[in-house]
């Protein structure tokens, strides 16, 4: 039987390869050496690094490229920009955060990134980014997959109509149940609001992930409270704490007791380094702490860590270019994670890990696997992350979606996505 794809000669990110990758409707049947068969489409990998594609655990899509709208974020700090989307907020309509959110997406796709978490405010009574990006979450299925987290920006018990907002969205068809318990008036209310987050998620069978303890302060310990309601609950697997900066902060006798309590409970952490090394520390003169949370900490306890993006040309963070390499790169400098093992561990945060943490089905390179994946240049997950590789070939369902080596046959995709130049790419006039 002829196949769809098949990709030859190529190395994994777990150093197995040379191997042929065979590809029929949509999944990976074969994935062997030599393999002897015909197909549609033949790739020769050349020794180079064949990666499951990438996943953004942690993206805000509703404010993506609004940089500049309604003026700068002038301070660049977390407060101003929160400020700044609460004047924002008002002036959204369905159709700007549409299409800001498809340009994003076109130019995610042409880098690999094929699978992203994207938390959406539900402190708008008219949940004009809900709608929006439910309706791109449709557009875009055939080509990534794009999971809904409704969050309460300002606040579930700060903002006044914030919880039933949530639950709106929710019924709507949104994927996961957020929140911001630091961002609460006081450290009961905080408390307060995880509980009932994780009793909703745990009412509807959904998901939880909350941006947790994203501060400099060491007494914000929401994280603890969520690793208990996980447990309490019987929520473990389903629970991500975001952010989690205050940890950097925190002494190290209390994380001693802390990183065991998250591990036990199977909560997930997802660090943002872009965001996190740019916006914490500035109430510190020197020594400046670093803003990321304890990622090698976490890894020693088994703790499963994911990196996300968080932010692109918006209030808060006015660079970024939807490459989850820059977003590894960061992660494993922050943390200062320079052994061989550790920085494919980072490779495994903008990868594996987060891929787990959405609970993406049939994600991987094994027989039976969706047939998804990116073809880099390079030779090895070190070197992908060192170069910023470049995307020679993004697969989707067994199908070339986008590519940047002319020696690759470009197939007729039909509409979205664009293959988009990162390098020259900039977001529309608003």
């Amino acid at each position: 039987m002829t196949l769809d794809l098949l990709v030859r000669n190529a190395m994994l990110p777990d150093g197995r390869g040379p191997l042929d990758i065979a590809c029929r409707d949509g999944h990976i049947v074969a994935l062997e050496p030599a393999i002897g068969a015909d197909a549609e489409q033949v790739i020769d990998a050349a020794g180079r690094l064949v990666s499951p594609p990438f996943v953004d655990s942690h993206f805000h899509m509703d404010a993506t490229l609004s940089l500049g709208l309604p003026r700068m974020n002038e301070s660049g700090t977390l407060l101003e920009g929160i400020a700044l989307w609460g004047e924002l907020k008002p002036l959204l309509t369905v159709e700007a955060v549409v299409e800001r959110a498809l340009r994003y997406c076109d130019l995610a796709v042409s880098q690999g990134l094929l699978a992203i978490r994207t938390h959406v405010d539900v402190c708008d009574d008219r949940l004009t980014g809900v709608e929006a990006l439910l309706h791109v979450k449709k557009v875009v299925a055939p080509w990534l997959d794009l999971q809904l987290v409704a969050f309460p920006q300002d606040g579930l018990y700060r903002s006044a109509n914030a919880e039933k907002n949530l639950l709106r969205a929710l019924d709507m068809g949104v994927d996961v149940v957020g929140g911001i318990p630091h961002f609460e008036r006081t450290m009961d209310d905080g408390a307060r609001s995880v509980r009932r987050l994780c009793e909703i998620a745990a009412e509807r069978g959904l998901m939880v992930d909350l941006h947790c303890d994203e501060s400099d302060d060491p007494l914000s310990r929401h994280i603890e409270t969520l690793a208990a309601e996980t447990q309490r609950l019987g929520l473990s697997g389903r629970v991500a704490g975001s952010h989690l900066t205050s940890m950097h902060s925190m002494d190290n006798y209390y994380v001693s007791k802390l990183l065991p309590l998250i591990a036990e409970a199977g909560v997930a952490a997802i660090a943002n380094p872009l965001i996190n090394i740019t916006l914490q520390g500035r109430h510190d003169s020197y020594p400046k702490r670093r803003g990321q949370t304890r990622v090698p900490e976490m890894r020693e306890h088994g703790i499963t860590v994911a990196f996300g993006h968080d932010c692109v040309m918006d209030p808060w963070y006015s660079m970024g270019s939807g490459d989850m390499l820059e977003v590894a790169s960061m992660g494993l400098h922050v943390a200062q994670m320079m052994s061989r093992d550790a920085m494919r561990y980072a490779f495994e945060c903008v990868t594996t890990h987060p891929a787990r943490v959405l609970g993406l089905d049939g994600y991987g390179l094994q027989k039976g696997c969706k047939a998804d994946f990116v073809l880099l240049q390079a030779a090895d997950p070190i070197e992908a992350i060192r170069l910023r590789a470049r995307r020679l070939a993004v697969v989707r369902s067994g199908r070339v979606i986008a590519e940047s080596d002319p020696d690759i046959r470009r197939l007729a995709l039909g509409g979205r996505p664009e293959t988009v130049d990162p390098a020259t790419y900039a977001p529309p006039s608003a």
